[in-house]
């Protein structure tokens, strides 16, 4: 990724067990991806699987941290809400966020 100074890069971290990484795949591609793509100051994202630990990382870029947290909880929560109901239905589990976060952070493009 080759962002603005100004811009900043949104860091998160889910526990994705090796059996599941499709499932998150699926999950995030029908929920967070096209709501991205639509959003003013969206920059682009990548997502990483680490194998050993069975951990997500996301790294997701906006133009400016005002921007970014510009967005409303609510619709994050309708979107997070989304994620979780597709990560269930593939997963088979009846309950909860199959893919929990385990970190989040903010990085600056240097």
């Amino acid at each position: 990724m080759n962002f603005p100074k100004e811009s900043i890069v949104e860091h998160l971290k889910l526990e994705v067990p090796k059996d599941f990484k499709h499932a998150w795949l699926k999950a995030e591609h029908g929920s967070w991806e096209p709501w991205l793509l639509k959003q003013n100051g969206f920059l682009g994202r990548q997502l990483f699987w680490d194998p050993k630990v069975e951990e997500a990382t996301l790294l997701i870029g906006w133009e400016s941290r005002a921007v970014w947290k510009n967005i409303s909880q609510k619709e994050i929560n309708l979107v997070q809400q989304d994620f979780e109901k597709i990560a269930r239905k593939e997963t088979g589990q009846t309950s909860g966020n199959p893919f929990p976060l385990i970190f989040e952070g903010e990085l600056n493009p240097e």
